[in-house]
């Protein structure tokens, strides 16, 4: 299994245990997540973007994997990766540093996926 793969494997099976659970809490932080990325005022490729941004300063390693797959499904380019990465690193200084090197190589992942796709 490929990182990509085992992210997107474990976080599915992680999201069903916790809502299996039934717990009203959890459920409508679930909802509410949802509901922020979706299309309003600002789009939801806008949104993705900000998210990222945030995860990255925050340095949620899980976060930024999920806000880099939405953003490159959303047509998110590599030019405007690298420019959110740097905002990212400006607002949350060099601690951040890390977090977007391993961002880079979760972007690039994505990238060679889509060659690989676009081959098969």
């Amino acid at each position: 299994m490929n990182k990509l793969e085992e992210f997107r494997s474990y976080r599915q099976k992680m999201n069903e245990k916790l809502l299996e659970k039934d717990n009203k809490i959890i459920k409508r932080v679930y909802s509410l997540d949802t509901l922020t990325y979706q299309d309003s005022v600002l789009d939801s490729k806008t949104k993705e973007m900000l998210g990222l941004v945030a995860s990255m300063v925050l340095r949620c390693d899980d976060c930024i994997k999920y806000h880099l797959e939405t953003c490159h499904k959303l047509g998110v380019t590599t030019e405007e990766i690298i420019d959110i990465f740097g905002v990212a690193n400006v607002v949350g200084g060099t601690i951040v540093i890390p977090h977007t090197r391993r961002a880079m190589e979760y972007w690039e992942l994505l990238i060679e996926e889509d060659k690989q796709n676009s081959i098969d």
